[in-house]
């Protein structure tokens, strides 16, 4: 079974994941709790790999990560 992916960019509006900022899928609405996978893409740059459990369509999403300066 061949495996396909899209590349989905998600842009959160506010640095904490909330339960209404989890990915839904894009084909049957099924809402998802935990990512498959994840990479780190650069050093800012987090992608994950989701799979839908109800209907297997499978994306990646982005997320941008934020530097933190200690005092």
């Amino acid at each position: 079974m061949p495996a396909l992916a899209e590349v989905l960019s998600t842009v959160a509006p506010n640095g904490d994941p909330r339960v209404c900022d989890l990915p839904t899928c894009p084909v049957c609405a099924d809402s998802m709790v935990a990512a498959e996978a994840s990479a780190f893409v650069s050093d800012n740059v987090v992608s994950y790999l989701w799979t839908c459990d109800t209907c297997g369509y499978g994306f990646v999403t982005k997320h941008s990560l934020r530097r933190f300066a200690c005092n």
